[in-house]
């Protein structure tokens, strides 16, 4: 269950970072916080390519753990844009309300804890304490 699972993350961070480079690049462009001091398309492309990464990272099902720690890391690190569409009222990719936004601020700690979860990251962390 795990590996399938770990597929489906890996094969949607795959589709979301090759959106990021062609078809989804001006609408994810428009979601880049204003406060951001670095080119909009220059995000867009460098967080499209790390999602490309490890979504091929997460399939390739090498080094589980690391790539785990570090999507998770990734997740937490985009989130402050997500805090900025909602409080800002970016409308982006079916996102047009303010109920919409702020229901998926709830879903980037699902995606935290699908990726340590998937990958045993979690466990082996755990495992270690012990």
């Amino acid at each position: 269950m795990r590996n399938v699972v770990r597929w489906v993350l890996g094969g949607f961070l795959t589709f979301a970072g090759t959106s990021h480079l062609t078809i989804g690049r001006e609408e994810f462009q428009a979601q880049v916080p204003e406060w951001v001091p670095v080119d909009q398309d220059l995000v867009v492309l460098g967080s499209g390519f790390a999602e490309i990464a490890l979504g091929l990272a997460l399939l390739s099902g090498r080094k589980r753990p690391q790539v785990g720690w570090v999507t998770a890391a990734f997740f937490v690190a985009i989130f402050p844009g997500n805090i900025a569409q909602y409080l800002e009222g970016t409308d982006g990719f079916g996102l047009d309300t303010d109920q919409a936004r702020f229901v998926r601020l709830f879903f980037q700690p699902v995606l935290v804890a699908w990726a340590l979860w998937s990958t045993g990251a979690w466990r082996t962390w755990r495992a270690r304490r012990r």
